[in-house]
């Protein structure tokens, strides 16, 4: 089986949330799609992860099916924040985070980015330790006001012209 990843925009969204409920039922969290995805669920002009200010990418699968995703947004001039980084169970420990991961930092690195954050719930230590192993530090914690009470990490470095 082979995998691809592509560029998408607004109209992906429905299948990156069928993503994200896969991986919401894996971890038992609470599903309310209204709280959790406001980003996914704007209207289209008003999406967060298109040009210029962002991006979002899908893995599929041979058969068309949305396994991985991962978008990227600029949050000022220098730094890029990663978001909806999520991979299929079956998939994870095979390189394919890492694929998506590398997408991410190849945008915003193209777009004159220097660093990169994110914010990785507490519970997703397959993506913990892929951060760490690509150098990124966890600086920070916070904990959200959702119906989850998400506590998420946040991991970032610096970006180097090329690599990740």
């Amino acid at each position: 089986m082979s995998f691809q990843i592509e560029p998408v925009g607004y109209e992906a969204a429905p299948e990156v949330i069928e993503l994200i409920h896969r991986v919401f039922n894996e971890y038992g969290f609470i599903w309310d799609p209204e709280d959790e995805f406001w980003d996914l669920l704007r209207e289209e002009q008003a999406f967060p992860y298109r040009s210029p200010i962002g991006a979002m990418w899908v893995m599929r699968d041979d058969d068309g099916t949305v396994v991985g995703s991962i978008a990227a947004e600029r949050v000022d001039g220098p730094t890029v924040e990663l978001h909806r980084l999520y991979l299929d169970a079956h998939l994870r420990g095979q390189g394919m985070g890492r694929r998506l991961f590398e997408t991410g930092v190849d945008w915003a690195r193209e777009h004159g980015a220097s660093r990169i954050e994110l914010w990785s719930d507490t519970q997703f230590e397959d993506a913990h330790r892929l951060y760490e192993r690509l150098g990124y530090v966890k600086s920070d914690s916070r904990r959200l006001d959702d119906v989850n009470h998400t506590v998420e990490f946040k991991y970032e470095r610096e970006i180097a012209e090329s690599g990740l």
